[in-house]
Parts: structure tokens; C-alpha cells; sequence
């Protein structure tokens, strides 16, 4: 190495990565709630949609649980009315946020008896369920956020 030049002395090379990571953690940290706004939206359409196709047509709606879907424990009449109970209620909660960590387990249920009680899944019908459960953990574990009635209700009880 050239003596006329000089390396960035260690601990100034340990500032600017820490300064660089630093910077890079608040940014990530910034973008989170609407990150975690983005995930409800998502699977709360998902569910809610599917809620509405098993409410339009009923009859069909029990027929499919019937013969298809085999929730156990659950007779077909009773899964049909919990599981569209599920998909209809537990999304408005998730997008408003209010109660964000048991609406998320709630179609986490609702995800995971979709997988055991269908006889036949397909690999990317399987590997979507994978995405929603992968997101609804998500939402389990950090909550739905700062844009969260949840977050609005948790100030304004901690400013009293």
C-alpha cells in the first residue's frame, strides 16, 4: 500500500456502517404501518370475498361442506354458518384494526381448517393459504399497527 495513502481510520468506518444502519432501521421502521395496513387489506379482501360467494349462494354454500370440505367435529350446517361468520366479521375487524391481533387468529382458524378439511388442494391453492397464514403470523406477532383504531385506543387509555 502506498504510504501518501491513508485508510479510513477503524472506528471512523465503524461510525459510518452504524450511522448507515441506523439510517436504514428508522426507514424500515417508517414504512411498517403501512406495511402492516397493506397485509390487513390484503387478506382481509381475500377472506371477505369468500365469505361473500358462500353467502350468495347458501345452498351451495352446505352442499360444498357436505361433500367437500370435511371440518371435523363440525356438522356440515354449523362449519358452513362459523366459517362464513369468520370470513365476513373477522375482515372488517383486521382492515379497521379493532381487536387486529384476534381477528388475525381468528383467520388463521379459519385458514388452517380450509387446509385440513379440503380432501384435495392444489399446489398453488396450497401455497396461497402459505402467503395468508405467512401474513396473518405476521399480524399476530406485531399487531395491526400505528394506522390501527387498536393503536388509538391504547393512547388515548395511556394518556388517562
Amino acid at each position: 500500500m502506498d504510504k501518501t495513502m491513508t485508510a479510513l481510520p477503524r472506528t471512523a468506518l465503524a461510525h459510518t456502517v452504524a450511522g448507515t444502519m441506523t439510517r436504514v432501521h428508522r426507514w424500515l421502521e417508517a414504512l411498517q404501518p403501512a406495511a402492516l395496513l397493506a397485509a390487513r387489506l390484503y387478506v382481509a379482501r381475500v377472506f371477505f370475498l369468500s365469505g361473500l360467494t358462500k353467502l350468495r349462494d347458501w345452498e351451495t354454500t352446505v352442499a360444498l361442506f357436505t361433500d367437500e370440505y370435511h371440518v371435523p367435529l363440525l356438522s356440515p350446517e354449523v362449519a358452513a354458518a362459523m366459517g362464513t361468520a369468520g370470513e365476513l366479521a373477522l375482515p372488517v375487524l383486521l382492515v379497521l384494526g379493532l381487536g387486529g391481533r384476534f381477528a388475525a387468529a381468528g383467520l388463521s382458524v379459519v385458514n388452517v381448517v380450509a387446509v385440513i378439511s379440503l380432501a384435495e388442494l392444489s399446489e398453488p391453492a396450497l401455497q396461497q393459504h402459505v402467503f395468508w397464514g405467512s401474513l396473518l403470523l405476521g399480524l399476530l406477532l406485531w399487531g395491526a399497527g400505528r394506522w390501527s383504531v387498536d393503536h388509538w385506543l391504547l393512547r388515548r387509555w395511556l394518556r388517562r
